[in-house]
């Protein structure tokens, strides 16, 4: 897997996400309350919605439409109404800026 340079790490604050899109996909990347940086795939599995666009509490994404919960860390849904997982990537900070490999 090939590791991509995704943005600046000033660009996510903590319990923030935001979209990154690659090679016609969409990824979202988060950063936790303690600073860790994560990356899943960037669409609810229930209904192709911008997860980036949700809310997130420590380790959490709510999606923006029907209030499903992912586990950021590990992509397990915490709450229906999706019943798939989102898949993750390996993510990091080097030298100020986010790598994801994908």
């Amino acid at each position: 897997m090939p590791w991509i340079d995704a943005c600046s790490a000033d660009d996510i604050g903590l319990e923030d996400a935001m979209p990154f899109d690659h090679d016609g996909r969409t990824f979202a990347l988060f950063r936790n309350h303690e600073g860790e940086v994560f990356c899943t795939d960037g669409l609810c599995t229930h209904e192709a919605v911008h997860l980036a666009d949700g809310i997130v509490e420590g380790n959490t994404i709510e999606c923006p439409r029907h209030a499903s919960v992912f586990d950021f860390t590990t992509g397990e849904v915490d709450s229906p109404p999706a019943l798939e997982d989102l898949r993750t990537y390996p993510a990091e900070v080097r030298d100020g800026r986010v790598f994801v490999a994908i």
